[in-house]
């Protein structure tokens, strides 16, 4: 194979990764009414049931102040990123065995990255970016 041909086997390749990174923040938001029973996000949000999610891509597992984490996810070793929380998001409990969280997961990947994008939207400080 010539480079050209690596080069574009290379595009072809990621491209099904790149995709997942486009979802739609507004049907996010309704994919998140699930999330809603334990988790808060926005400007107001507290700890509920699990964590408040603001700001969560770049932060640990188990780092948000005044919640009390399974020692699962507080060991885990978890900095939050697209991929792991799609794996997590998919089945919580596969990813992180002992985890307290209940939620069986999504299993739609348009969901998941609807959610995600959603999500992305809040910094750490609840305001939308």
């Amino acid at each position: 194979m010539n480079s050209r041909g690596f080069v574009v086997m290379l595009a072809l390749l990621a491209a099904p990764a790149a995709a997942h990174a486009d979802g739609d923040a507004t049907l996010g938001q309704k994919v998140f009414l699930k999330c809603r029973a334990c988790h808060q996000i926005g400007e107001n949000a507290k700890n509920a049931v699990g964590p408040e999610l603001n700001g969560l891509f770049g932060r640990h597992s188990g780092s948000v102040e005044g919640y009390k984490y399974s020692d699962a996810n507080k060991n885990s070793g978890i900095v939050w990123d697209e991929t792991v929380f799609r794996e997590y998001i998919h089945d919580p409990k596969a990813k992180v065995p002992g985890t307290k969280m209940t939620f069986v997961g999504l299993k739609d990947d348009k969901d998941i990255d609807n959610v995600i994008a959603y999500i992305k939207q809040f910094g750490p400080d609840g305001k939308k970016q």
